[in-house]
């Protein structure tokens, strides 16, 4: 009907302005179009035809079985993929944490004397490998085996036993996937292996110059294999700290369990040896000799915390990881440069001149001080972490001068009393909301009430108590132990070297070559001008 009225049309129109030849020749074009207008029509709906079966079959149902396996290797390459992440992230952190020792041993050898320069540089050496040795065969069991519900210590993973998964057959697997990522128990091993000779190594700071390399060794052992690892079994490890009063201690990356730790422990050593012949007649002869070793030691030793502090998030599998990580290192640096130029003010003020040896050692105790809660405090309570550091370090380091405690690289202000004040402003600064709310290992969020929805409130001022009873449990446990050894090795005559080791010092009497460099300048060559 629409065609013949259309065909009706174009005739009129034709009779009105043309010939019956023209109105002819327009029906056939007309005509002609229609026929192709209907071959698009059937070639659309073809089309349109053969999508929705292709829909319907997508569609299709999927039993529970197979939707089943799917989500699981879905799940399973997420979790590989979470635990590339964790491994590639604290291998690299692990890595700077021990490059760490080079700036223990460019700064102490620095801040000792040029005769003593080869001991200095052998004991840390020595402290890494005997530490690893500890930390293998005994350290890592006591800090993070299975406690059997004692919260006091491991007693599983003795020698490296049970890091390894095996099928059926007997034969080594890569490590299952859970919902926590495909961390291994090695790559745990590895980047805690890092924090303890890194406690341990404080020590060597603290006692420098005047105790026997075998003795020390002795104790390194020790200082790993046992007394550190424990403190880690009540904290890291999950122990009674991590439960205490329902919130627990709180320290991020170790301004007590490490720091404070090799601090004590260093202390209770230099109090039993007793101070370097000639320290408080002559203290002339006993400042730095090298600070350009001693400068390289602190930038070796700030650029290392990078691994120390950001990778104490031991994760890095979302952007909250990677956010966290970079909220630790701002707060790592800022601290770290207010306490360097809080000390280097003190310092003008008291002497009139500058002191560079002050700067690096400021530097040192922000950082120190901001290791406890870099994880969860803002900015500005970093910056005032780092300025109340300085003048903590300032006052303890004053107060053992006037104790006549001889510690030559200024081991014990630095890394115990600034670690001390670190574990009280990791409460006392934590970012949760006023001063009822706390965040403490939670990051980003609130410690949640008992509900596991709303904030605990009042858990602020629990976990400044929990932080207290951590800080005097590491006095009582390292410094005591460690005063205890010492003085054992003091009384069988292994401690300390002869009087005329001292004098002339040790490298011409234990080392070979029997200098670490020579200081004397180059004798002019014939002809020179």
């Amino acid at each position: 009907m629409m065609k013949s009225g259309v065909i009706v049309v174009l005739s009129a129109l034709a009779v009105a302005n043309g010939s019956p030849e023209e109105l002819q020749a327009e029906i056939q074009a007309l005509r002609q179009q229609l026929r192709q207008q209907k071959v698009l029509i059937k070639e659309q709906g073809d089309r349109l035809l053969e999508e929705e079966e292709a829909q319907s079959r997508r569609l299709q149902f999927v039993d529970a079985a197979t939707l089943s396996t799917q989500v699981a290797a879905w799940d399973t390459t997420t979790y590989n993929l979470g635990g590339a992440m964790d491994s590639l992230w604290l291998c690299l952190c692990g890595a700077l944490v021990m490059f760490m020792h080079a700036g223990f041993a460019m700064l102490e050898t620095g801040c000792c004397r040029a005769k003593n320069a080869s001991n200095v540089l052998m004991k840390n050496l020595v402290n890494v490998c005997v530490g690893t040795l500890g930390w293998w065969l005994l350290g890592w069991a006591f800090a993070y085996g299975s406690q059997s519900g004692t919260e006091l210590f491991g007693s599983s993973g003795f020698f490296g036993e049970g890091f390894y998964t095996r099928d059926a057959s007997g034969n080594i697997t890569p490590v299952s996937c859970g919902s926590d990522g495909c961390q291994s128990t090695m790559l745990s091993w590895f980047f805690q292996w890092a924090f303890c000779t890194a406690g341990a190594t404080i020590v060597s700071g603290a006692v420098a110059e005047r105790v026997k390399g075998p003795t020390y060794a002795a104790f390194a052992f020790v200082m790993t294999s046992f007394i550190y690892p424990m403190v880690v079994a009540w904290t890291w490890g999950g122990g009674w700290l991590a439960v205490f009063e329902g919130v627990g201690y709180m320290d991020f990356a170790g301004s007590g369990i490490v720091h404070l730790t090799g601090g004590v422990s260093g202390l209770a050593g230099t109090v039993v040896l007793g101070p370097r012949k000639g320290r408080f007649v002559n203290p002339e002869e006993f400042e730095p000799h090298n600070l350009p070793l001693v400068v390289l030691g602190t930038f070796a030793l700030w650029f290392g915390w990078y691994g120390f502090n950001p990778g104490s998030t031991l994760t890095m599998k979302t952007g909250n990881d990677g956010a966290l990580a970079a909220q630790v290192a701002m707060n790592t640096t800022l601290a770290a440069a207010t306490g360097g130029i809080t000390v280097f003010v003190l310092r003008y003020f008291i002497t009139k001149k500058y002191d560079v040896g002050g700067l690096c050692n400021g530097i040192l105790a922000g950082l120190v001080s901001i290791t406890a809660g870099c994880g969860s405090m803002e900015c500005g309570s970093a910056f005032a972490t780092g300025l109340i550091g300085g003048f903590v370090y300032q006052g303890a380091s004053m107060l053992l001068q006037k104790l006549k405690v001889d510690d030559p690289v200024d081991a014990s202000p630095v890394h115990g009393f600034c670690g001390i004040w670190g574990c009280m402003a990791v409460a006392l600064f934590d970012w949760g909301k006023g001063f009822d709310h706390y965040h403490g290992w939670s990051g980003w969020s609130c410690t949640p009430g008992s509900d596991g929805v709303s904030c605990k409130t009042g858990a602020n001022g629990t976990g400044l108590g929990a932080n207290v009873v951590m800080v005097l449990m590491i006095i009582v446990w390292a410094g005591l132990l460690s005063g205890i050894s010492f003085f054992v090795l003091k009384r069988t005559r292994m401690l300390r070297i002869s009087e005329e080791v001292e004098e002339t010092g040790m490298d011409s009497h234990h080392h070979s070559p029997p200098k670490a460099y020579s200081l004397s300048a180059a004798p002019a060559t014939a002809g020179a001008v």
